[in-house]
């Protein structure tokens, strides 16, 4: 069941350092509960860019890997610095360096993470931030041509 988000009467949200992109989605919860729908649906509709990550048993994203972006989705939210203090900077480029990241890898990405938002019910001014920052981001780990 979606969270319920607080949306600012005119909807034109920007983050503060009072009013922060984690405090707007509902805290640790319910990011690290983005972050498994964002798993949920590259499994389901992503095949391709599941099998980069590790899988369990049953041929979905483990839970480590969904574990760890929940906590880097935190802090990259502006929530406690989880991730760093147990996995230490994170390094994205670094970390994705071996994974052949191109147009099609970075929009099934983006893909994959549209859905997640639409089944937690992200909405206004906080989805027209998350989907820029996303995009940025994405875009940014492109590393390969195509």
């Amino acid at each position: 069941m979606p969270v319920e988000l607080k949306v600012a009467p005119s909807d034109d949200w920007v983050p503060t350092l009072d009013d922060t992109p984690y405090q707007r989605i509902g805290g640790a919860d319910a990011v690290m509960a983005l972050a498994g729908a964002f798993y949920d649906a590259m499994d389901a509709h992503e095949p391709v860019l599941a099998k980069l990550h590790e899988l369990d048993e049953q041929g979905r994203v483990n839970g480590g890997t969904r574990e760890r972006f929940g906590l880097f989705l935190i802090g990259w939210l502006g929530g406690p610095q989880h991730y760093a203090e147990r996995h230490g900077h994170p390094r994205l480029r670094m970390r994705h360096g071996h994974v052949p990241v191109d147009l099609s890898m970075r929009d099934a990405w983006l893909r994959a993470m549209g859905k997640a938002l639409d089944a937690r019910g992200v909405t206004g001014g906080l989805r027209r931030f998350l989907d820029d920052r996303f995009a940025q981001v994405a875009d940014f780990l492109r590393n390969s041509e195509g």
